[in-house]
Protein backbone atom coordinates (compact mmCIF):
# COMPACT_ATOMS: atom_id res chain seq x y z
CA UNK A 1 0.00 0.00 0.00
CA UNK A 2 1.36 3.44 -0.96
CA UNK A 3 2.30 5.92 1.74
CA UNK A 4 -0.54 8.29 0.79
CA UNK A 5 -3.05 5.42 0.92
CA UNK A 6 -1.82 4.43 4.39
CA UNK A 7 -2.05 8.06 5.47
CA UNK A 8 -5.64 8.32 4.15
CA UNK A 9 -6.69 5.10 5.90
CA UNK A 10 -5.10 6.23 9.13
CA UNK A 11 -6.82 9.59 8.89
CA UNK A 12 -10.17 7.89 8.26
CA UNK A 13 -9.73 5.69 11.32
CA UNK A 14 -8.88 8.70 13.47
CA UNK A 15 -11.90 10.59 12.15
CA UNK A 16 -14.19 7.64 12.82
CA UNK A 17 -12.87 7.29 16.35
CA UNK A 18 -13.38 10.99 17.01
CA UNK A 19 -16.94 10.82 15.76
CA UNK A 20 -17.74 7.82 17.96
CA UNK A 21 -16.41 9.67 20.98
CA UNK A 22 -18.36 12.77 19.99
CA UNK A 23 -21.63 10.82 19.81
CA UNK A 24 -21.03 9.37 23.26
CA UNK A 25 -20.34 12.79 24.77
CA UNK A 26 -22.92 14.86 22.87
CA UNK A 27 -25.75 14.52 25.38
CA UNK A 28 -23.44 15.29 28.28
CA UNK A 29 -22.04 18.31 26.44
CA UNK A 30 -25.51 19.64 25.66
CA UNK A 31 -26.39 19.48 29.35
CA UNK A 32 -23.12 21.28 30.18
CA UNK A 33 -23.76 23.98 27.60
CA UNK A 34 -27.30 24.47 28.91
CA UNK A 35 -26.03 24.82 32.47
CA UNK A 36 -23.27 27.19 31.36
CA UNK A 37 -25.74 29.41 29.50
CA UNK A 38 -27.99 29.53 32.56
CA UNK A 39 -25.03 30.52 34.74
CA UNK A 40 -23.89 33.18 32.26
CA UNK A 41 -27.42 34.59 32.05
CA UNK A 42 -27.51 34.79 35.83
CA UNK A 43 -24.12 36.51 35.79
CA UNK A 44 -25.35 39.11 33.30
CA UNK A 45 -28.39 39.82 35.49
CA UNK A 46 -26.07 40.19 38.49
CA UNK A 47 -23.74 42.56 36.62
CA UNK A 48 -26.62 44.74 35.40
CA UNK A 49 -28.09 44.78 38.89
CA UNK A 50 -24.73 45.70 40.36
CA UNK A 51 -24.26 48.55 37.92
CA UNK A 52 -27.72 49.90 38.71
CA UNK A 53 -26.94 49.73 42.40
CA UNK A 54 -23.58 51.41 41.87
CA UNK A 55 -25.24 54.28 40.00
CA UNK A 56 -27.93 54.68 42.67
CA UNK A 57 -25.41 54.71 45.51
CA UNK A 58 -23.20 57.22 43.66
CA UNK A 59 -19.91 55.53 44.52
CA UNK A 60 -16.55 56.76 43.28
CA UNK A 61 -15.51 55.97 39.71
CA UNK A 62 -13.81 52.58 39.26
CA UNK A 63 -10.13 52.39 38.43
CA UNK A 64 -8.71 51.72 34.95
CA UNK A 65 -8.93 47.94 35.31
CA UNK A 66 -12.58 48.20 36.37
CA UNK A 67 -13.28 50.40 33.36
CA UNK A 68 -11.93 47.68 31.08
CA UNK A 69 -14.09 45.05 32.74
CA UNK A 70 -17.15 47.29 32.45
CA UNK A 71 -16.39 47.86 28.78
CA UNK A 72 -16.62 44.14 28.16
CA UNK A 73 -20.09 43.73 29.70
CA UNK A 74 -23.09 43.74 27.42
CA UNK A 75 -26.22 45.86 27.70
CA UNK A 76 -29.62 44.19 27.57
CA UNK A 77 -31.86 46.04 25.10
CA UNK A 78 -35.59 46.46 25.51
CA UNK A 79 -36.31 43.64 23.06
CA UNK A 80 -34.03 41.25 24.96
CA UNK A 81 -31.17 41.37 22.45
CA UNK A 82 -27.63 42.03 23.64
CA UNK A 83 -25.11 44.32 21.98
CA UNK A 84 -21.60 45.65 22.68
CA UNK A 85 -21.46 48.81 24.81
CA UNK A 86 -18.42 50.36 23.16
CA UNK A 87 -17.72 51.02 19.50
CA UNK A 88 -14.31 51.91 18.09
CA UNK A 89 -13.87 55.71 17.86
CA UNK A 90 -12.82 57.36 14.62
CA UNK A 91 -9.16 58.31 14.22
CA UNK A 92 -7.32 60.80 11.98
CA UNK A 93 -5.54 59.54 8.88
CA UNK A 94 -1.82 59.06 9.51
CA UNK A 95 0.08 61.85 7.80
CA UNK A 96 3.83 62.34 7.58
CA UNK A 97 5.01 64.53 10.45
CA UNK A 98 6.86 67.77 9.76
CA UNK A 99 9.80 66.40 11.74
CA UNK A 100 9.57 62.94 10.12
CA UNK A 101 12.78 60.91 10.30
CA UNK A 102 13.69 58.48 7.54
CA UNK A 103 15.21 55.40 9.17
CA UNK A 104 18.56 54.73 7.56
CA UNK A 105 20.19 53.02 10.54
CA UNK A 106 21.58 49.76 9.15
CA UNK A 107 21.41 48.12 12.59
CA UNK A 108 17.60 48.12 12.18
CA UNK A 109 17.15 45.27 9.75
CA UNK A 110 13.39 45.24 9.02
CA UNK A 111 12.55 46.50 5.56
CA UNK A 112 9.18 48.19 6.18
CA UNK A 113 8.58 50.37 9.23
CA UNK A 114 6.22 53.00 10.60
CA UNK A 115 6.31 54.75 13.97
CA UNK A 116 3.03 56.55 14.67
CA UNK A 117 2.55 59.11 17.45
CA UNK A 118 -1.00 58.48 18.63
CA UNK A 119 -1.73 61.90 20.11
CA UNK A 120 -0.88 63.76 16.90
CA UNK A 121 -1.84 61.00 14.49
CA UNK A 122 1.44 61.58 12.64
CA UNK A 123 4.04 59.16 11.30
CA UNK A 124 7.20 60.43 13.02
CA UNK A 125 9.63 57.89 11.56
CA UNK A 126 9.65 55.15 8.99
CA UNK A 127 11.12 53.17 6.18
CA UNK A 128 8.81 52.42 3.24
CA UNK A 129 6.00 53.44 5.60
CA UNK A 130 3.46 53.86 2.79
CA UNK A 131 4.49 50.78 0.79
CA UNK A 132 2.07 47.88 0.40
CA UNK A 133 2.87 44.91 2.62
CA UNK A 134 1.23 41.58 3.40
CA UNK A 135 -0.03 41.86 6.99
CA UNK A 136 0.13 38.14 7.85
CA UNK A 137 -1.38 37.61 11.32
CA UNK A 138 -1.33 41.33 12.10
CA UNK A 139 -4.60 40.95 10.19
CA UNK A 140 -6.13 39.60 13.37
CA UNK A 141 -6.10 43.08 14.92
CA UNK A 142 -8.77 44.07 12.39
CA UNK A 143 -10.51 40.73 12.93
CA UNK A 144 -10.64 41.58 16.64
CA UNK A 145 -12.11 45.05 16.00
CA UNK A 146 -14.84 43.73 13.72
CA UNK A 147 -15.66 40.85 16.05
CA UNK A 148 -15.87 43.09 19.12
CA UNK A 149 -18.19 45.50 17.32
CA UNK A 150 -20.46 42.88 15.79
CA UNK A 151 -20.89 40.17 18.42
CA UNK A 152 -24.41 40.77 19.64
CA UNK A 153 -24.22 38.40 22.60
CA UNK A 154 -20.96 37.75 24.42
CA UNK A 155 -22.47 34.66 26.09
CA UNK A 156 -22.67 32.86 22.74
CA UNK A 157 -20.72 29.67 22.09
CA UNK A 158 -19.40 28.12 18.89
CA UNK A 159 -19.16 24.41 18.13
CA UNK A 160 -16.16 23.62 15.96
CA UNK A 161 -16.74 21.48 12.88
CA UNK A 162 -14.36 19.23 11.00
CA UNK A 163 -14.50 21.54 7.98
CA UNK A 164 -13.51 24.54 10.14
CA UNK A 165 -10.26 22.90 11.14
CA UNK A 166 -9.26 20.60 8.31
CA UNK A 167 -8.01 23.22 5.85
CA UNK A 168 -6.16 25.06 8.62
CA UNK A 169 -4.21 21.94 9.56
CA UNK A 170 -3.51 21.15 5.91
CA UNK A 171 -2.24 24.71 5.46
CA UNK A 172 -0.18 24.45 8.67
CA UNK A 173 -1.87 27.54 10.07
CA UNK A 174 -1.17 28.59 13.64
CA UNK A 175 -4.09 27.59 15.85
CA UNK A 176 -5.20 27.94 19.46
CA UNK A 177 -5.80 24.19 19.57
CA UNK A 178 -9.58 23.78 19.63
CA UNK A 179 -10.95 20.45 18.39
CA UNK A 180 -13.85 19.14 16.37
CA UNK A 181 -17.17 19.31 18.29
CA UNK A 182 -15.56 21.42 21.04
CA UNK A 183 -17.89 24.15 22.34
CA UNK A 184 -16.05 27.44 22.97
CA UNK A 185 -17.35 30.75 24.33
CA UNK A 186 -16.77 34.15 22.74
CA UNK A 187 -14.26 35.28 25.38
CA UNK A 188 -12.04 32.25 24.80
CA UNK A 189 -12.35 32.67 21.04
CA UNK A 190 -11.10 36.26 21.30
CA UNK A 191 -8.21 35.26 23.53
CA UNK A 192 -7.44 32.39 21.13
CA UNK A 193 -7.48 34.83 18.22
CA UNK A 194 -4.98 37.27 19.74
CA UNK A 195 -2.64 35.46 22.13
CA UNK A 196 -1.50 32.37 20.16
CA UNK A 197 -2.72 33.92 16.88
CA UNK A 198 -5.28 31.16 16.39
CA UNK A 199 -6.65 30.84 12.89
CA UNK A 200 -9.23 28.42 14.32
CA UNK A 201 -10.60 31.23 16.48
CA UNK A 202 -10.67 33.59 13.49
CA UNK A 203 -12.69 31.13 11.42
CA UNK A 204 -15.10 30.49 14.29
CA UNK A 205 -15.71 34.20 14.90
CA UNK A 206 -16.23 34.81 11.18
CA UNK A 207 -18.76 31.99 10.94
CA UNK A 208 -20.52 33.07 14.13
CA UNK A 209 -20.90 36.68 13.02
CA UNK A 210 -21.23 36.50 9.25
CA UNK A 211 -21.75 32.86 8.29
CA UNK A 212 -18.51 32.65 6.31
CA UNK A 213 -14.99 34.04 6.09
CA UNK A 214 -15.83 35.78 2.83
CA UNK A 215 -18.79 37.64 4.34
CA UNK A 216 -16.73 38.57 7.40
CA UNK A 217 -13.97 39.95 5.15
CA UNK A 218 -16.58 42.31 3.71
CA UNK A 219 -17.15 43.67 7.22
CA UNK A 220 -13.38 44.07 7.61
CA UNK A 221 -13.19 46.09 4.41
CA UNK A 222 -16.19 48.17 5.49
CA UNK A 223 -14.39 48.96 8.73
CA UNK A 224 -11.24 49.84 6.79
CA UNK A 225 -13.29 52.38 4.84
CA UNK A 226 -14.78 53.78 8.05
CA UNK A 227 -11.25 54.27 9.39
CA UNK A 228 -10.35 56.14 6.21
CA UNK A 229 -7.74 53.60 5.08
CA UNK A 230 -6.72 54.17 1.48
CA UNK A 231 -4.41 51.26 0.71
CA UNK A 232 -5.75 48.33 2.75
CA UNK A 233 -7.82 45.34 1.67
CA UNK A 234 -8.74 42.06 3.36
CA UNK A 235 -9.90 38.77 1.88
CA UNK A 236 -9.80 36.62 5.04
CA UNK A 237 -9.80 37.04 8.85
CA UNK A 238 -6.88 34.67 9.52
CA UNK A 239 -3.96 36.45 7.87
CA UNK A 240 -3.14 33.45 5.68
CA UNK A 241 -1.48 34.68 2.52
CA UNK A 242 -3.61 36.08 -0.28
CA UNK A 243 -2.47 38.40 -3.04
CA UNK A 244 -5.42 40.72 -2.45
CA UNK A 245 -4.83 41.00 1.30
CA UNK A 246 -2.57 43.97 1.94
CA UNK A 247 -2.02 47.16 3.91
CA UNK A 248 0.86 49.59 4.56
CA UNK A 249 2.92 50.04 7.72
CA UNK A 250 1.27 53.42 8.36
CA UNK A 251 -2.26 52.07 7.88
CA UNK A 252 -1.50 48.99 9.99
CA UNK A 253 -0.49 51.44 12.71
CA UNK A 254 -3.86 53.15 12.32
CA UNK A 255 -5.65 49.82 12.72
CA UNK A 256 -3.73 49.17 15.95
CA UNK A 257 -4.48 52.68 17.18
CA UNK A 258 -8.18 52.09 16.54
CA UNK A 259 -8.09 48.76 18.36
CA UNK A 260 -6.37 50.25 21.41
CA UNK A 261 -8.95 53.04 21.56
CA UNK A 262 -11.59 50.35 22.16
CA UNK A 263 -11.18 49.01 25.73
CA UNK A 264 -12.64 45.63 24.75
CA UNK A 265 -9.98 45.12 22.07
CA UNK A 266 -7.25 46.65 24.24
CA UNK A 267 -7.81 44.04 26.93
CA UNK A 268 -7.08 41.10 24.64
CA UNK A 269 -4.11 42.77 22.94
CA UNK A 270 -2.58 43.60 26.35
CA UNK A 271 -2.83 40.13 27.92
CA UNK A 272 0.14 37.81 28.43
CA UNK A 273 -1.62 34.53 29.27
CA UNK A 274 -5.13 33.16 29.64
CA UNK A 275 -6.50 29.70 30.41
CA UNK A 276 -9.70 28.76 28.59
CA UNK A 277 -12.74 27.22 30.22
CA UNK A 278 -12.69 23.45 30.72
CA UNK A 279 -14.31 21.30 28.03
CA UNK A 280 -14.56 17.52 27.55
CA UNK A 281 -11.78 17.80 24.97
CA UNK A 282 -9.62 19.91 27.31
CA UNK A 283 -10.67 19.21 30.92
CA UNK A 284 -8.05 21.62 32.28
CA UNK A 285 -8.59 24.24 29.59
CA UNK A 286 -5.89 25.45 27.20
CA UNK A 287 -3.15 27.80 28.38
CA UNK A 288 -2.93 30.52 25.74
CA UNK A 289 0.20 32.70 25.63
CA UNK A 290 0.84 35.93 23.73
CA UNK A 291 3.33 35.35 20.94
CA UNK A 292 4.68 38.86 21.58
CA UNK A 293 4.87 38.84 25.38
CA UNK A 294 6.48 35.41 25.29
CA UNK A 295 9.45 37.18 23.65
CA UNK A 296 9.57 40.33 25.78
CA UNK A 297 8.52 41.80 29.12
CA UNK A 298 7.74 45.17 27.54
CA UNK A 299 10.00 47.24 29.79
CA UNK A 300 13.37 46.40 28.24
CA UNK A 301 13.81 49.94 26.88
CA UNK A 302 14.38 52.54 29.58
CA UNK A 303 11.46 54.94 29.85
CA UNK A 304 9.28 52.86 27.52
CA UNK A 305 6.42 50.53 28.39
CA UNK A 306 5.20 48.28 25.56
CA UNK A 307 1.67 47.39 26.60
CA UNK A 308 0.14 45.52 23.66
CA UNK A 309 0.96 43.92 20.35
CA UNK A 310 0.38 41.29 17.70
CA UNK A 311 2.94 39.25 15.77
CA UNK A 312 2.64 37.77 12.30
CA UNK A 313 4.47 35.53 9.88
CA UNK A 314 4.04 34.07 6.42
CA UNK A 315 6.67 33.12 3.89
CA UNK A 316 5.64 36.12 1.78
CA UNK A 317 5.37 38.70 4.59
CA UNK A 318 8.19 37.24 6.68
CA UNK A 319 8.20 38.27 10.35
CA UNK A 320 5.90 41.11 11.35
CA UNK A 321 5.04 42.92 14.56
CA UNK A 322 2.66 45.73 15.46
CA UNK A 323 3.02 47.04 19.02
CA UNK A 324 1.70 49.82 21.24
CA UNK A 325 3.80 51.68 23.80
CA UNK A 326 3.93 54.64 26.15
CA UNK A 327 6.95 56.97 26.45
CA UNK A 328 7.21 60.32 28.23
CA UNK A 329 3.45 60.53 28.61
CA UNK A 330 2.77 59.94 24.90
CA UNK A 331 1.62 56.82 23.09
CA UNK A 332 3.14 55.26 19.99
CA UNK A 333 2.48 52.42 17.57
CA UNK A 334 5.43 50.75 15.86
CA UNK A 335 4.91 48.50 12.85
CA UNK A 336 7.57 46.21 11.43
CA UNK A 337 7.33 43.84 8.50
CA UNK A 338 9.70 41.86 6.31
CA UNK A 339 12.05 41.00 9.17
CA UNK A 340 14.37 38.05 8.62
CA UNK A 341 13.79 36.54 12.05
CA UNK A 342 11.25 36.88 14.87
CA UNK A 343 13.99 38.22 17.15
CA UNK A 344 14.94 40.88 14.62
CA UNK A 345 11.35 42.14 14.80
CA UNK A 346 11.60 42.31 18.60
CA UNK A 347 14.97 44.07 18.82
CA UNK A 348 14.15 46.39 15.92
CA UNK A 349 11.00 47.38 17.82
CA UNK A 350 13.07 48.18 20.91
CA UNK A 351 15.37 50.36 18.80
CA UNK A 352 12.44 52.23 17.25
CA UNK A 353 10.95 53.16 20.60
CA UNK A 354 14.35 54.09 22.00
CA UNK A 355 15.56 56.26 19.13
CA UNK A 356 12.52 57.49 17.20
CA UNK A 357 9.64 57.82 19.69
CA UNK A 358 9.41 61.15 21.50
Amino acid sequence: MAYNDRYDESAKRRDAARRRRAIAMRKKRRRQVFIRKCMMAAAVVAVVGGLVGWCVRGKDKPDKESNIVEAQTVAVAADGDMEPKIQTPSIPYAQKAANYQEITDESIFSMNIAVLEVESGKVVAGRNYDTRIYPASMTKVMTLIVAAENIGDFSQTYTFRFEDLNELYIGEATVAGYEEDEVIGVDDLLYGLVLPSGADSAVALANMISGSEEAFAQLMNKKAQELGLKNTHFSNPTGLHAEDQYTTPAEMAMIMEAAMSNPVCAKYLSTYQHTTAATPQHPEGILLTSTMFSRMYGDEVEGVKITAGKTGYTDEARHCLVSYAEKNGKHYVAVISDAQDKWYSIFDTFALYKDYAG
